[in-house]
């Protein structure tokens, strides 16, 4: 059986998918600067809206070369999901801003930095695993991205556990606790779609290492 190599004759999804982490990373820093830096919040929502956009546009890119792509570097399946897992990190994120937005939150909660810390935490090991896949001798370093991504997966369920706990202790204000709710869940499924990221690398590397 003949084992083709991880190295494409187009370099133009590893440069797409850097890109797109990239964006990610950036994005996730708009977050956390929201978050701990409280001012101009309607401007800095806007600029994590474009990075958003940004994101949209990169995964578009990797579907059309797919479509138009007969040799893949690795399975058509694994290119397409790994796109869309990434865009949706991105999404999430741009969510939670622009949810703090509408909802014209005064003040940021302290378990909203940490999940904003976690999230951060999280685009780094994606984007650190995404620049492993270029060169088939970077594959077996995946794994230990993919490990870290868990262990901040379990941190952020531990923190939006807590939050709610916390949310739901004072259900007075019943407007706030839908408000924080709806937060708290898009910062969650941001890092629930970065271990999602970190099990299809995963698979990868268990393929082509």
């Amino acid at each position: 059986m003949v084992k083709f190599s991880l190295i494409p004759r187009e370099e133009i999804f590893f440069t797409l998918f850097e890109d797109s982490a990239r964006n990610m990373v950036k994005t996730a820093k708009g977050l956390k600067d929201l978050i701990d830096n409280w001012n101009n919040v309607e401007a800095r929502v806007a600029e994590i809206t474009e990075l958003e956009h940004e994101g949209d546009s990169i995964t578009h890119q990797i579907m059309a070369q797919l479509n138009r792509t007969f040799v893949t570097p690795f399975d058509r399946e694994d290119i397409a999901l790994l796109a869309h897992t990434m865009d949706d990190i991105t999404d999430f994120i741009h969510a939670a801003a622009d949810a703090m937005l509408i909802y014209k939150i005064d003040q940021p909660s302290q378990r909203a930095k940490e999940l904003a810390d976690v999230i951060m935490q999280g685009a780094f090991e994606v984007e650190k695993a995404i620049g492993l896949l270029r060169n088939r001798s970077g594959l077996k370093n995946i794994p230990e991205h993919c490990v870290e991504l868990n262990r901040l997966e379990n941190m952020a369920d531990r923190i939006y556990r807590a939050a709610l706990a916390e949310l739901f202790e004072d259900t007075a204000d019943l407007a706030r606790v839908i408000k924080w709710r709806e937060i708290y869940d898009h910062m969650e499924s941001a890092t629930d779609r970065c271990e999602d990221v970190a099990n299809v690398l995963e698979g990868v590397a268990l393929k082509h290492a």
